[in-house]
């Protein structure tokens, strides 16, 4: 008798999960869709006026590094630090993140909203893990990866890679 209660409240659950998913309860959520074309414009130290640009983690050793459409404002509740980029800035922080590179695979990222639109590129290890969310008072929030990121084992960035 039990189990067939549990069973029942087992799909009961599975059921509503599926009618929030299908109803749009994530749809406020954007993603990171995988970028070769972004992390090659990062090796090159190219800086697009169109964004703001951030770093995360410490100003000698950043673990991220995010361009935001100018058109966007990033929610400022986060811990980025906004950063006045030129291509020299877009050098030292890029040398320095590569230089860890035989430890951390380092990828580029484009930043998609909930519509699919571009609203900016990121630039970080794979296994940065954080979530990009389009607010209802306008701002952007994507939190910084942890300070911690030299001692993740397994990350959990939401990535496409179906593109």
């Amino acid at each position: 008798m039990e189990t067939k209660r549990c069973t029942r409240v087992c799909l009961l659950l599975a059921a509503c999960l599926t009618l929030s998913a299908c109803t749009g309860m994530f749809r406020s959520y954007g993603r990171f869709n995988p970028s070769d074309e972004v992390a090659q414009s990062f090796a090159n130290f190219q800086v697009n006026d169109d964004f703001r640009y951030y770093i995360s983690g410490s100003n000698l050793r950043p673990n991220a590094l995010m361009g935001l459409s100018k058109s966007h404002r990033l929610d400022p509740a986060t811990l980025w630090r906004e950063v006045q980029m030129t291509p020299a800035k877009m050098k030292e922080i890029v040398l320095d993140m590569n230089s860890r590179r035989l430890v951390y695979l380092l990828k580029g990222f484009e930043l998609l909203d909930n519509n699919d639109r571009r609203i900016g590129v990121w630039y970080s290890s794979v296994e940065a893990p954080t979530l990009l969310r389009m607010q209802e008072d306008g701002t952007v929030r994507i939190d910084t990866p942890s300070s911690g990121i030299h001692d993740w084992q397994i990350g959990s960035l939401m990535v496409d890679s179906t593109h």
